[in-house]
């Protein structure tokens, strides 16, 4: 019976000193629970597919009060939000090649004309395809709003018809919608991995000191520590590509060029994210928990899987510092829309901005750690 109870006595202790452990260190306490707080809020509020609002161009050719009427009604109903009056059909396209609007909502001229004389009078409603999913949701919901509006105010069954035609994706498959964005989000992990463990590690073998006494400057120990990671997230990405472009057999309709210089925009500014992580962990496991703590709300923040408008607008706004949400925008606009380097100028800027400010960070944080 005694050696039963020094049995267990051992394993209590053993247990203490795991939690103990586990307990010491501010960091890890924090590290503990506020990632799935954080993921929890995360997925609550940035991971939901329920469409709360589409945002919309209208095009009202025929200015009359049945079309009036029609666009109070829509506008009504909570769902579509007017981003863009349009004047004529040739600014169709830029408000959708831009993202201003997922739907455009074209009335013809004779619009009300065909109504007083009973006949079928048709709409046209032009869907950005890049998000399927939202896009398949707006056009049951116009369909819906649509019928209300035939059985409300003109009782009968179809007077108004309504055509949908959708750009970039016409089968509104939504492999196309989400394949092409896994180009840069795949390989995202894998880079800002390598990244953040590069000094970690060599710290933890005691080997970075002897590198800080060599004759090499910070931003040389800054050149050699990134190019390796940001080389691996390319070579990852094409591979992604190889796979989209002759297994899934989505054709690509933009400039390689312009995709990669995008990516290795991308990744320069991943790296220097990973670097700075890096050069602030203690060890390996500081470096990978931190990565790990980052990755989910990159995630979730860029629009991969959900669209940023349907987020709430801090969240939103929390967005322009992910440097994931623009290069997802990017490959998708070149690889889908086939957008050149004038569409897509923007999404280069918050990518820069990281990577001018993470890569200094990193070089800093070499010689002058805070702790």
């Amino acid at each position: 019976m005694n050696s039963i109870m020094a049995w267990f006595k051992h394993i209590i202790f053993l247990i203490q000193k795991e939690f103990l452990a586990i307990f010491k260190e501010p960091a890890n306490r924090v590290i503990l629970f506020a990632p799935a707080l954080l993921q929890a809020l995360l997925f609550g509020y940035a991971a939901t597919y329920d469409v709360n609002h589409v945002d919309y161009a209208i095009l009202d050719q025929s200015n009359g009060a049945a079309s009036h009427e029609l666009i109070s009604h829509l506008e009504g109903s909570g769902f579509f939000r007017r981003t863009a009056t349009l004047n004529s059909a040739n600014q169709i396209a830029n408000v959708v090649s831009k993202g201003t609007a997922l739907a455009v909502i074209s009335i013809p001229p004779d619009f009300e004309n065909k109504l007083n004389k009973n006949q079928i009078s048709p709409i046209q409603l032009i869907l950005d395809g890049r998000n399927s999913s939202t896009a398949g949701v707006a056009a049951s919901y116009m369909g819906v709003i649509i019928n209300s509006y035939n059985q409300k105010y003109l009782k009968t069954a179809a007077p108004i018809s309504l055509d949908t035609r959708v750009w970039y994706n016409p089968n509104l498959d939504s492999r196309w919608g989400l394949m092409p964005p896994l180009i840069a989000a795949l390989s995202m992990i894998q880079t800002l991995l390598l990244a953040a463990l590069s000094v970690a590690r060599e710290r933890e073998q005691g080997t970075f000191d002897q590198l800080l006494v060599t004759p090499y400057t910070p931003m040389q120990l800054l050149i050699g520590k990134a190019l390796p990671p940001i080389f691996v997230g390319l070579i990852q990405s094409s591979i992604i590509l190889l796979i989209i472009l002759f297994w899934f057999k989505i054709p690509m309709h933009g400039s390689f060029g312009l995709l990669y210089f995008g990516l290795l925009s991308f990744n320069i500014a991943v790296v220097g994210l990973g670097l700075s992580i890096s050069a602030i962990a203690v060890n390996m496991q500081q470096a990978m928990l931190y990565t790990f703590l980052l990755i989910m709300p990159l995630m979730l923040l860029s629009g991969l899987l959900t669209p940023v408008q349907n987020m709430p607008a801090i969240l939103e706004i929390l967005t322009y510092a992910n440097p994931l949400r623009f290069a997802i925008d990017l490959v998708r606009r070149v690889y889908l829309e086939g957008a050149v380097f004038s569409d897509i100028a923007f999404d280069f800027v918050p990518m820069l901005i990281m990577a001018i400010i993470t890569l200094p960070l990193a070089a800093w944080l070499f010689r002058n750690r805070l702790y």
